[in-house]
């Protein structure tokens, strides 16, 4: 999660990409509790691949580790070379079973991840799979191909980034490899060239089919994985904080409702996540994410992120705003 996030401007400009909520947690804990659902084992160690985030971003990643039973660590990229670079930020942690995970992206899976295959690539099925690395299988459900947006059609199994290797030691020796040799894809050096190189020293990797994936690459993308999120978890209890005061409010659910928020004269949801201490006077909210400690009155608004510390008086909208902003209509 190196990656500076830029097509998420504004929100990216205070705060990195998968700290961004979905349905009040960030993406990344999102991720790596459904990561953990899946897993058949205790997870013991979560490494975290950053930039230079800060130490508040630290603390709350290795929070996020802690609240699934494991140890958090911290390894920097600070020069983007690519995914297997990336992974290799983080080399002492490659060791025994693992999973490699790229954190901007979410998905819905009805399986348990089988932790005796060798590798395992998590895909989803899509309908034009030129814009993405997609895999051939043999008759055995075996991967026989690793094939980066294919102009013409070899398959509909798009890899969604995420990955299971049993033996992390040999990951890393095969990605050791790639930088001392300095084979790069493109200028960068790929995870896909290891995978490549493992198959062919007769790793078997087999697909995790999932049901569901959701991106969070910019903010249209964003919103609608909160809406399906919210669609995900809407029995679950706490979704609206008991601390919440609402006033002549109407909630239509599935919502998220931080704790202290005040909601006053307004309509809220569906697919609405609104994080703590926010206040909504006279408002109508649809379909959008509206971040902590911001203020909105005379709203209608509907498909938007908001982010953090803003203050917005207005009328009907399709919104980005990031943090820290002012905006009177």
């Amino acid at each position: 999660m190196a990656g500076m996030g830029k097509r998420m401007r504004p929100h990216t400009l205070t705060v990195p990409k998968p700290l961004i909520p979905i349905a009040g947690k960030p993406i990344v804990q999102r991720l790596v509790e459904d990561i953990a659902k899946v897993c058949q084992e205790p997870i013991e160690e979560v490494a975290f691949i950053i930039g230079r985030f800060g130490e508040e971003v630290e603390k709350s990643l290795v929070s996020i580790a802690e609240s699934v039973g494991a140890k958090g660590s911290i390894h920097y990229q600070d020069e983007a070379l690519g995914t297997a670079h990336a992974i290799m930020c983080a080399q002492n942690s490659l060791e025994g079973k693992v999973v490699v995970a790229f954190a901007d992206t979410l998905f819905k899976a009805d399986f348990q991840l089988d932790t005796n295959a060798d590798g395992t690539v998590w895909v989803q099925r899509v309908e034009d799979p030129r814009a993405f690395g997609v895999i051939k299988l043999n008759e055995n459900h075996e991967i026989t191909d690793f094939v980066e947006k294919p102009q013409e059609f070899v398959s509909d199994m798009a890899i969604i980034g995420i990955y299971y290797f049993k033996d992390g030691a040999y990951l890393r020796s095969e990605l050791q490899y790639l930088l001392d040799n300095d084979i790069k894809e493109k200028g960068e050096y790929q995870l896909t060239n290891a995978l490549e190189n493992m198959k062919n020293k007769g790793t078997v990797f087999v697909p995790a089919l999932i049901s569901e994936w959701l991106d969070c690459g910019n903010k249209n993308a964003t919103v609608y994985t909160n809406q399906r999120y919210l669609e995900y978890i809407k029995d679950e209890e706490g979704l609206v904080s008991s601390s919440a005061q609402l006033n002549n409010a109407v909630i239509v659910p599935p919502v998220f409702i931080g704790e202290n928020v005040v909601i006053h004269n307004s309509v809220v949801g569906p697919h609405v996540s609104i994080g703590n201490n926010t206040s909504v006077y006279d408002s109508v909210l649809s379909n959008s994410i509206i971040q902590e400690n911001t203020v909105l009155k005379n709203g209608n608004i509907s498909n938007s992120m908001v982010g953090n510390f803003v203050s917005y008086k207005g009328r009907q909208s399709d919104l980005s705003i990031g943090d820290y902003n002012t905006l009177i209509d």
